[in-house]
């Protein structure tokens, strides 16, 4: 039986809107810190930002990264169509390249400074929550699919795996900011193997050794391995700041200053 692709769109609709309503509620009925700027605040310009993305990839990028995977698929691209692997096994090996893929972009957007003007639209929310993770610059994820797609072309990674991997991502970008109280022993055992909103919510202190640490979203193997894993913030999570030092002023959430603050004079 052929996936009905023409579906793709409404699954990872779907998978969205699930995932945000559930980790929305779960923050207000087990919030992990008490929010000094609310929901009206901040989300507008927040969820703003994810329909002006979702608008301007459709627009650039008509096939996106599962539509370029179909099209190397046809034409027997990439490094998976010349190995005979197992089904199961190509793509569960896609999604960890890619997860590994999008930790090093992460790293690199804090290194290149150029990169961390656009990026730091996402650091530069004043709480942290499920659309924090929602929260990028239309430049960012522009960039960001083209680098999917290369990478999806080069693996010659199978449509499935790139699907699996695209709701995975959407999924635990909101997780992992998401404002949920974990009970500790949870997070202890999960943060083994899978990031968590502990675990990533030192990436988004305003202490710059903590900014620059804990990238993955998703797998929390990449920081472990590569030296960037922070265990908890100096300050504790109730203590911390989020955020960054250029940009403390609410009227600085608006969807027009997001928009233009890569392009402001204020430094790195």
């Amino acid at each position: 039986m052929t996936f009905p692709w023409q579906l793709e769109p409404w699954i990872r609709l779907g998978a969205f809107a699930g995932v945000l309503a559930l980790l929305a509620l779960g923050e207000l009925l087990a919030p992990r810190r008490r929010q000094e700027v609310g929901r009206a605040t901040r989300w507008p310009a927040n969820l703003g930002l994810v329909a002006l993305d979702t608008l301007l990839v459709r627009l650039l990028f008509p096939v996106a990264a599962v539509g370029a995977a179909i099209f190397a698929e046809e034409r027997a691209w990439g490094l998976f169509n010349l190995l005979a692997l197992p089904a199961w096994f190509e793509i569960a090996l896609a999604v960890i390249i890619l997860d590994l893929l999008i930790y090093g972009q992460h790293v690199l957007f804090h290194a290149v400074p150029p990169l961390w003007r656009v990026h730091r639209v996402h650091h530069a929310d004043l709480e942290f929550d499920a659309t924090t993770g929602l929260r990028f610059h239309p430049i960012e994820i522009l960039l960001s699919m083209a680098i999917k797609i290369a990478a999806v072309v080069l693996l010659g990674a199978a449509a499935l795996a790139v699907l699996i991997f695209e709701v995975l991502l959407n999924a635990t970008a909101m997780w992992s900011h998401s404002n949920l109280r974990l009970p500790t022993r949870v997070d202890r055992v999960l943060r083994h193997l899978f990031v968590t909103p502990d675990m990533h919510r030192v990436h988004h202190s305003i202490v710059p050794r903590e900014t620059h640490s804990n990238f993955g979203f998703n797998l929390a193997l990449w920081d472990k391995l590569f030296g960037t894993y922070r265990h908890q913030p100096e300050a504790g999570h109730e203590g911390m700041t989020i955020g960054i030092p250029q940009f403390r002023d609410r009227g600085e959430l608006k969807l027009g200053r997001l928009l233009l603050q890569p392009f402001r004079t204020e430094g790195r």
